[in-house]
Formats: structure tokens, sequence, C-alpha cells
């Protein structure tokens, strides 16, 4: 069932492919904020997926989070996304990206359910 408090925790480790000089984003190797937020949108997409009805998924509307630490290749950086509230098919998310024990960053997220079909077909 879909409801407040599920949770997901996503994690990755920094590499070079991730970092904001690969990225674009900036021209250090340090893990780029562009990435940090796709590990946050992914602990979103993967708390809500099994409660989801068949053939539906969920895409991302908006995402607002700080960057306040860097971190660099080999680092492991966990994200954690908590469904804050469910109204039909809008779900909102508390999302916090960590190194350790050391807040990288924290935000919010929202994502709409859509059928996969449906929305494919619209493109």
């Amino acid at each position: 069932m879909l409801q407040e408090g599920l949770q997901h925790v996503s994690k990755l480790t920094v590499s070079a492919d991730v970092t904001a000089l690969e990225m674009g984003s900036g021209d250090m190797a340090v893990l780029a904020t562009p990435a940090m937020m796709a590990l946050m949108e992914n602990a979103a997409m993967l708390a809500v997926a099994p409660h989801l009805p068949q053939g539906c998924t969920t895409v991302g509307g908006h995402i607002a989070s700080s960057h306040l630490r860097p971190s660099k290749i080999g680092d492991t950086v966990t994200a954690t996304a908590t469904v804050t509230r469910v109204d039909g098919k809008k779900i909102e998310f508390k999302v916090e990206a960590r190194c350790g024990d050391t807040l990288l960053g924290e935000g919010t997220h929202l994502r709409f359910i859509v059928d996969r079909e449906q929305f494919l077909a619209r493109l």
C-alpha cells in the first residue's frame, strides 16, 4: 500500500564518470550535484515501486536540494528518500544524501504516478 513513511536507501560509489568534471557541472573531480540528485530520485522511485498498480511507474516532477559538502572518488554516498505525503497520483518525499555520518545534501522531491504505456504514447 502506498503510504507515508515508505523509505528506500540507494548507494553509489563515486567514480570518475559521476564527477562534476566529467558531467560538465563543474571543473573538479568530486561528486557532481546532478549525480547526487539522481541518486536521490532513484531512492524515491524505488521506495514506492513495489506499491504501484500493475503497468505504472513514477516520474520526477520537481526536486530541490542543497549540496553542502564534496565527495571524492572512492567515497560511498547513500541517498535516503522517505514518503511524506500521498495525494492521488502525486507523491512527495524528503530526500537526503550522506557520506558516512556527514550530511551532503537534503531537500524535497515530487513524483507522479503514470501508466507506462499511456505516458510513452504521448511522446
